[in-house]
This record gives C-alpha cells, structure tokens and sequence, in this order.
C-alpha cells in the first residue's frame, strides 16, 4: 500500500517537471514573438500554466538574488523535485527490501 502511494507521488511529481518544462518552453517562445499571444486559447494556456508555477515559484523568487533578465526559479524548483524523487525511491526501495530502521 504505501509503495503504491510513493508510486502515485512520483507520477505527480513527474507531471510537474513536464507542466514547468512546458512552461519555460512557452515562454521563451513568447519572448522571442514565436507565439502570437493575441489568440485567447493561447492567452488562457500561457495564463493557466503561470497559475499552476506561480505558488511553486514564489518562495524560491524570494530567496535567490536578483539576476537581471533571468530567472532561475524554475530550475531551482526541478532540483528539487528530482531530490526529491531520490529520496522517494530510496525510500520505496528500502520498504520493497523490507528495511524497518
């Protein structure tokens, strides 16, 4: 049971690394006028992607200096994230091996 719920935190955790990678992506698409942000699909994905990034964002934002033009938040944020699926896996690893220390 609780392999299967470090399994389901895993996959949410890989949903987040492609929604930020969408997200830059689209971005600098945006910054270089690849993207025409006059249609309202485009307007409302770009909008929607920046709500779901934005809380995640944030308190990294806070804490890293300002370095001009560029934002290095969402990199911080997929470090995270991948220690953060280390330690995921090291732990369902050691539950499947039935370690209990």
């Amino acid at each position: 049971m609780l392999i299967s719920l470090l399994g389901v935190i895993d996959l949410l955790l890989r949903v987040v690394i492609y929604i930020i990678i969408a997200q830059a992506i689209l971005s600098w698409l945006v910054a270089f006028n690849v993207i025409n942000t006059h249609s309202d699909f485009v307007r409302s994905f770009l909008n929607a992607l920046d709500r779901m990034t934005e809380p995640l964002y944030r308190p990294i934002r806070r804490i890293l200096p300002d370095f001009g033009g560029l934002d290095f938040s969402p990199l911080v944020v997929l470090l995270i994230i991948s220690a953060l699926r280390m330690l995921l896996a090291g732990a369902a690893s050691d539950i499947a091996a039935g370690y209990s220390g």
